[in-house]
């Protein structure tokens, strides 16, 4: 059966975005090509076709080989509510919870269950693409691992080692990976490529022959920096680190980071709009005064990102932000947030508790251990919209008598505050839709602008295979796969 695996040299080495380029490159090539990702940690995720979740990264890599998003492509995924406890998704469906102390022996048990989606992946392909976790390097981590090393050896997948040139060390990373894992396990690993690089590949011609000849493993390319990937769907939480770069003459639009912020994404598609800025708040700084609109985003654990807003005072600054006329926006998690009360009688998210919200919205919310996945259409502020639930709890209250979305099947969704400035929803992905984006940010006095995100994600997809295409050996990786042609 064809199958490649990218692992990587360490995180943010860049394997989502080459596996989402690969998967499209090949899918160009006329192939039928199917993502996987054994194990995914990650609060960015995505509904599937089959009514389960998976995180974002293999749900873009599903367009890529333009089929739907699928759970048997992230069987394992993760999610972090906690410092030391996770969800953990099995299949696509909530499966309990898992701590440091049980981690590594529940993960090695889920092997079978892994390999089972896999070979149905395999049955419907020409070839599976696989994306590592982390790094085969973090040998203390080797144990009952299914993430790396673990899933290659059991389904005798060819490897392809990832290094980032771009954050230095790369020759050290890559030679060092080869010198610290299991002989067996380095026996799989067939090839590498270099990524992010800038500039004149030829500067690392001598570099790229040091690796060759001290791992023994042969080259496949140097990809240049992929520009296009910043049009892509954001997976990790890593990039909300990094300062917004300012843009003069733009409408704000201000999200803080909160600790256990999930599905981040949605903000994604104001990127495109020439008229908005997009700023993540990081914590120890203040809300901007001048934001148009204060997004709240999802938690996967909303009791105790609202007592870390508070902690920030982000509290203090979206009641101002509020006193002064500025819209707010609240997404699943951050819409229960808004209202009056939330309680969580059975410790979903830990210990039984309750809170008062910030009380903007004259809604209260139970969370129960039901987990609401589905993908929805509807209307609201005058636009037809798409987007997809993804929730645990219950939201009643008068509020709800003024819904922000009708939804195709008579159900209302959300809450519209009465001077109509504050604003909670349960859909995510709903910014994607260009009509509703528009009608959101004539609100703030933007107009025109509002292109078509799934087509700009679409021609990203397109760029980058192209950008592999000319930097990398394809024609070898397939022919390491098994695709011969």
């Amino acid at each position: 059966m064809a199958a490649l695996m990218l692992q990587g040299t360490g995180s943010d080495v860049g394997k989502s975005v080459l596996v989402a380029g690969l998967c499209r490159a090949f899918a160009n090539r006329g192939l039928t090509v199917r993502p996987f990702k054994p194990q995914n940690m990650s609060n960015n995720a995505a509904v599937t076709i089959d009514g389960g979740e998976i995180g974002r990264a293999q749900a873009l890599q599903a367009i890529a080989c333009r089929v739907p998003p699928h759970s048997d492509m992230n069987p394992v995924l993760l999610k972090p509510q906690a410092d030391r406890t996770s969800q953990l998704i099995v299949h696509g469906q909530v499966r309990g919870t898992l701590g440091s102390g049980n981690f590594r022996e529940a993960r090695g048990a889920l092997l079978t269950e892994v390999m089972q989606s896999y070979q149905r992946l395999q049955a419907q392909c020409d070839i599976v693409v696989v994306e590592g976790a982390g790094s085969p390097a973090e040998i203390n981590l080797r144990a009952g691992d299914i993430a790396n090393m673990g899933f290659a050896r059991a389904a005798d997948v060819p490897v392809i080692m990832v290094g980032d040139i771009d954050r230095g060390g790369v020759i050290a990373s890559v030679v060092g990976t080869r010198a610290v894992i299991d002989p067996d396990d380095a026996a799989l690993i067939r090839g590498f490529l270099i990524n992010k690089f800038r500039g004149d590949p030829a500067l690392f011609d001598d570099g790229y022959r040091e690796i060759e000849k001290r791992t023994g493993w042969p080259g496949f390319g140097v990809i240049p920096w992929l520009g296009a990937a910043a049009r892509l769907p954001s997976e990790d939480a890593v990039i909300l680190e990094r300062p917004a770069d300012p843009r003069e003459a733009r409408r704000m639009i201000a999200c803080p980071i909160l600790p256990r912020i999930s599905n981040f994404d949605d903000l994604d598609p104001f990127k495109l709009e020439p008229g908005v800025e997009v700023v993540m708040v990081p914590p120890g700084r203040p809300i901007p005064a001048e934001a148009a609109i204060i997004v709240l985003p999802g938690s996967k654990a909303t009791i105790a990102d609202l007592h870390a807003l508070r902690a920030e005072g982000w509290d203090i600054d979206i009641r101002a932000h509020h006193r002064r006329g500025g819209m707010i926006v609240g997404l699943c998690g951050g819409y229960q947030m808004l209202g009056r009360r939330i309680a969580d009688p059975l410790g979903i998210e830990g210990v039984p508790a309750a809170v008062d919200g910030l009380g903007l919205l004259d809604v209260e919310t139970t969370l129960s251990p039901a987990k609401t996945l589905r993908h929805v259409t509807g209307s609201a502020l005058g636009a037809a919209l798409e987007g997809y639930e993804m929730h645990m709890g219950e939201t009643r209250g008068s509020g709800t008598n003024q819904p922000f979305a009708m939804l195709a099947d008579g159900a209302r969704d959300g809450a519209v505050g009465g001077d109509g400035r504050v604003i909670g929803s349960y859909l995510h992905g709903l910014f994607a839709s260009t009509d509703l984006r528009r009608a959101l940010l004539a609100r703030i006095g933007v107009t025109g602008g509002a292109r078509d995100y799934a087509a700009d994600v679409d021609a990203a997809l397109d760029d980058i295979a192209a950008e592999l295409a000319r930097h990398a050996d394809l024609d070898g990786m397939l022919a390491l796969a098994g695709v011969h042609s």
